[in-house]
Formats: C-alpha cells, structure tokens, sequence
C-alpha cells in the first residue's frame, strides 16, 4: 500500500493542542458574535437641518450639500473602505431605509469637496486636551517602498534593492493619539528629529520619553530650550555602565556638572574610578 504524501514526516508535524477551556456561556457567546455584525445608523434632527448648505452672500456657486453632510458620506466611505461612486450608493440606500427625504451627493461632490474640506482632528478640542500638559512618547519606524512587481520578487525570488523610509512618531501617553510625525529617509537618526516633533506640539510637554537613540545633548538641549521643566526619560541600554566621572550637562543655557558611581561600583568592585578637572589631561 503506498504511502500517501500528506503522511510523510507525520510523527514530525506539528499537532495544535487540544483546547483546554471550554465555552460554558453559549447564549451569551453566541449573541456576541452575532452583535460584532449589528449596524445601526441613525440621523439627529440637527444633522438632518444642517444637511443643506447656508446660502452664501459673496458672488460665486452655491453648494447644496453643508460640510457635515460631505463628511459623513466621506466617512461611511472611509469605515467600509469604498470607492467614491460605492460610498454614494451607500449613503443613498441609509438615507432610503430611514425614509428622509434629503438629497445624496454625487461621487464628484464627494472627490471635489474632499480636497478642500476642513477635516478636523481627533482629540483636538475634547477633554483634557485644553492646555493640559501632556507626556510625549517619540520613537520612529521603518517603511518599506513596494513597486507593483513586487509580488513577482516573491514569486520568482529575484534579488533586489530595497527603498526604506523612516517615519518618526510622537504620541500623548494618555491617549494614545499621534500629536507629531516627520518623514525621512532611512539614513537620518531619531535624535536629530526631536525638535521637530517638539515643534509640532501646541500643547505644554510635561515629560519628553525616548529610547536609547535620543540619549544625546541636542535633545536634552532642545527640550529645555521649548519645555524648561520637562524633564527627558531615556531608559538605559542594555551595555550602560555607570561612572563617577564628573559631566558637564547644558539646560537652558546653564552648565551643571553630575557624578554618578563608577563602572566597578556597578559591578561590585571598590576601586572608585576618578577623573581629573575638566580641561585637563587625564594621567
């Protein structure tokens, strides 16, 4: 009897283990899954009057269709992941189902008002975010650039040159939402775009966070520059050492020198690591 190939190195494979937790609640279980598809759309009183655009006093067209109306098709659009004429259909069939009589705008409305619509930001006048510092959270990733060949450099496994971008972040630790970002190419550090994402900020920084690449003195110099009593929390690497060794640190235009235990304090041994005054050579 030949042996089919699906059994070879059957003793091998990996077996998924059984499930040890049961489901004991599965009425409730069972009602949940059917929630995550529920859709419920409804339309306020004041959405519905401030559907119609106001009529304009200055010479010009008149638009039919006010800014929230061309915002909600757009984001109906942008949830279900629609083109501009499926996004029409769509708002078309809900404003249908709920028997209003107000007029859809057409996929042309929707592209053209798009590019000149105000969209406002997330976050950007709700609670806690009216001048209340905030604890900013920086750290970058990597981008790749994919041609549309690229599924046949995976296909055929053809060698080839690779385009990254760096996208660096700055984000509320409260909330979680992005307040910053810059776009560069791979070659630039996250030090050098500190102050960059620091000036994107409107709000006061209460703490600036990093990782070991902004431990350097132009970003403890900029945040003290922008943020004097924001202090920078930059975890130590994995291969720091401590020392005694006198550091001159400038904040806000003030040299301040600080003494830390040395590299064989860290590691158990007594001997103290000393170091001459500054500007002279070390014997």
């Amino acid at each position: 009897m030949p042996i089919l190939p699906f059994k070879l190195n059957q003793d091998r494979r990996h077996h998924f283990p059984r499930q040890r937790r049961k489901v004991t609640n599965w009425p409730a279980y069972d009602a949940s899954l059917r929630q995550r598809g529920s859709l419920t759309v409804w339309f306020t009183d004041e959405a519905i009057a401030a559907w119609t655009a106001e009529a304009r006093t200055t010479r010009g067209g008149q638009a039919q269709y006010s800014p929230p109306a061309i915002l909600t098709a757009l984001t109906l659009r942008m949830v279900f992941r629609l083109a501009y004429r499926q996004a029409e259909g769509l708002i078309g069939s809900i404003v249908s189902l709920l028997g209003l009589s107000l007029r859809v705008p057409d996929h042309t409305t929707l592209s053209r008002r798009a590019a000149t619509l105000d969209v406002p930001r997330p976050g950007s006048g709700g609670a806690g975010t009216d001048g209340e510092p905030l604890h900013l959270l920086v750290d970058s990733t990597g981008l790749k650039l994919s041609a549309k060949s690229e599924w046949l450099l995976e296909k055929h496994g053809t060698a080839t040159r690779r385009s990254w971008r760096m996208l660096h972040l700055g984000v509320d630790a409260e909330t979680g939402q992005i307040v910053a970002s810059t776009l560069t190419s791979k070659d630039v550090d996250d030090a050098s775009q500190a102050g960059l994402l620091l000036d994107q900020v409107a709000r006061p920084v209460a703490s600036f966070t990093g990782d070991g690449g902004y431990d350097q003195d132009r970003v403890y110099a900029g945040v003290a520059q922008r943020h004097p009593d924001a202090p920078v929390v930059v975890p130590p690497r994995a291969t720091a050492v401590l020392s005694t060794r006198p550091r001159l640190r400038r904040h806000g235009g003030t040299v301040t020198c600080g003494t830390l235990p040395s590299t064989g304090a860290w590691r158990g041994r007594t001997r103290p690591d000393t170091t001459s005054a500054p500007g002279s050579k070390r014997p």
